[in-house]
């Protein structure tokens, strides 16, 4: 028998990435009397290191490791040598790769190694942040505010809907370019007159989509950084928006969208909006020249997936990076010195780690703001364009938007996912993610990138989806209009006018039950986090020193009796005798949650 289980810290001190400087101690168990265990860990794409482990009085093998060189990925697995009167054999032993208890090898090539993610320096948020729920607002679709309902500033052969009812739709020509943008008319009053709505619902955040002028509904086409959108309204509606959110203790994040601008913009003007001299597609002199990669001047140029409308900026150029955040008169310091309280960066994977730093650079400078990247994996090992990310590992992104927890959920309640798999992928992601950035990370069920959660998982799985949204770990964060009873497939079915005259009272109940509930509940703000599973039921921990949150998870058809003795607890955590009893005989209906408190 050999045995190891990074999960428990009986066998790996401390739980999960650790910081440079720090070691990692590390204990491998096994009833085998004449063997030798070493610990084989390879620095990502890098050197090989291999680490005696010594064997101690109860028969156990030992070794502390010290990682005091760069941050980055570490992979290990352990090579055992069993000696016998045959001579000499060697296994391995490595991940399973669901995490946790691992598997025997006898082919070293054959071995998934477990991951371990060395950061640089801890990332706290602003306690602000941490105490957040957040509410994304896609501004064309949620409240006009002008008294008479005047559209502002329509854009130049641009289609407006005749009702708020309407269901969006691309007007499109032959070859699939975009022949008119369509406009509800929602702008910046009408976030203003809805704050006290927001307030009542329990949210006291904002994540704004873009509001810089462009020339699409969505504005991921920048026309110009330093200007509202004409549509949206004028600066001054912006800067009150702010003051009156900061008077409420609510707070605003905006969307940086650095990787492209539109082909119309200032920076590019292909069409000449901004005149026959401005921009680099009408002259070769122009300053932002440079920040673009012509391929045959001015219209073949490289461009976001190829989508002409989204020219395609050099991030390393220096002009531009002085441009967005260098400078004194920078697109962050304007807007950061309006009293934003921060960015979330749209298309992280576009942008280079060394970009992303010079941002977080810049905000450091303020207090109490946030960073927050747009990645749809794990962070913690993603591989970009053939190259490591160094997304989390200090001093770059302080959270990301927690699309795999959404796929999780959704996969749960569908039956595509056992409680197992959803238990043992939630313990991988803490594992591999320094434990800042797993509780900051912004979760969601939807955004303006996917289909509405209530398309997804139907109502009868609504309220189990928002129970593991607003208790699992992390910041919850609601699309506008789910609250109200939006559905929607893909884009543009998930960008509807909020339905203000027919919201759902049933939907938009459960909805602010789980709002006033996440910031009531202290252990769901600030507890840490573990899991447990049956065959059938998903059991979703958040404790303090003094007391215990559990949320019974049944994605099943049926009513369920626990037995105790069936669930399997991923930790050995301390209060564990007393959890059982509180689990004993319990009972869950089917497709529902329960939830359990105890004090410690």
């Amino acid at each position: 028998m050999y045995y190891y289980n990074p999960w428990n810290l009986d066998y790996k001190q401390p739980f999960g990435a650790i910081k440079v400087g720090n070691s990692m101690s590390l204990r491998f168990t096994t009833d085998q009397p004449s063997v030798l265990v070493t610990c084989v860990i390879r620095r990502d794409f890098g050197k090989r290191y291999e680490f005696s482990m010594t064997k101690d009085s109860g028969g156990d093998f030992r070794v502390t490791i010290p990682f005091d060189e760069e941050p980055g990925l570490y992979f290990y697995h352990f090579e055992i040598v069993e000696s016998s009167d045959l001579g000499e054999t060697r296994r391995f032993y490595g991940c399973s790769g669901i995490g946790g208890e691992g598997l025997l090898y006898t082919d070293e090539n054959d071995v998934k190694p477990y991951q371990l993610t060395v950061f640089e320096k801890e990332d706290q948020a602003p306690s602000w942040y941490r105490e957040a729920v957040f509410y994304q607002i896609f501004p064309d679709r949620f409240y006009n505010g002008n008294e008479n309902g005047q559209i502002n500033h329509p854009k130049p052969n641009s289609f407006i809907y005749g009702r708020k009812t309407d269901s969006p739709f691309y007007v499109k020509e032959e070859n699939g370019d975009i022949a008119r943008w369509d406009f509800f008319g929602g702008n910046l009053r009408g976030i203003i007159k809805k704050i006290p709505y927001l307030k009542e619902l329990g949210i006291n955040a904002i994540y704004l989509n873009p509001i810089f002028s462009g020339t699409s509904n969505h504005r991921y086409d920048t026309n110009d950084y330093l200007k509202i959108d004409s549509m949206l309204g004028r600066q001054e509606d912006f800067e009150e928006l702010i003051q009156l959110l900061h008077q409420e203790k609510m707070h605003l994040i905006l969307d940086g969208v650095f990787s492209h601008v539109g082909k119309n913009s200032l920076y590019f003007n292909i069409n000449g909006d901004y005149g026959d001299d401005e921009g680099a597609a009408k002259n070769p002199d122009s300053p932002y020249f440079d920040w673009f990669k012509f391929e045959n001047y001015p219209f073949e140029y490289k461009s976001w997936w190829g989508i002409k409308d989204l020219p395609e900026i050099d991030k390393d150029n220096d002009s531009f990076r002085n441009f967005i955040y260098g400078e004194k008169n920078s697109v962050l310091a304007k807007w950061n010195d309006l009293g934003i309280d921060g960015w979330r960066l749209d298309v992280a994977d576009e942008l280079p780690d060394s970009f992303i730093k010079g941002i977080r650079e810049n905000l450091d400078s303020y207090s109490d703001k946030i960073l927050i990247g747009e990645i749809w994996e794990d962070a913690s090992n993603k591989i970009s364009y053939g190259k490591r990310r160094n997304y989390i590992l200090g001093g770059s992104l302080q959270a990301t938007m927690n699309y795999p927890f959404r796929d999780l959920i959704i996969n749960l309640l569908n039956g595509h996912r056992s409680s197992q798999d959803v238990a043992h992928q939630l313990m991988t992601l803490q594992e591999n993610y320094p434990k800042d950035i797993f509780y900051n990370n912004l979760n969601n069920l939807g955004t303006h990138d996917t289909e509405r959660i209530l398309t997804m998982v139907g109502e009868k799985n609504l309220s189990v989806a928002l129970a593991m949204l607003f208790v699992l770990p992390g910041i919850p964060c609601i699309y506008y209009g789910d609250e109200a009873g939006l559905s929607g497939g893909k884009d543009p079915e998930n960008r509807k006018y909020f339905p203000w005259d027919n919201i759902s009272p049933n939907v938009y109940n459960v909805y602010k039950s789980w709002t006033q509930k996440r910031l009531s509940e202290n252990s769901l703000k600030y507890g840490e986090f573990s899991t447990f599973f049956t065959d059938r039921l998903l059991g979703i921990l958040r404790y303090t020193d003094s007391e215990v949150f559990v949320e019974l998870i049944n994605p099943s058809e049926d009513e369920l009796n626990i037995e105790v003795q069936e669930i399997t607890f991923l930790q050995n955590l301390k209060f564990l005798p007393e959890l059982k009893k509180l689990l004993t005989e319990k009972v869950i209906s089917g497709k529902t949650n329960l939830e359990l408190k105890m004090k410690i």
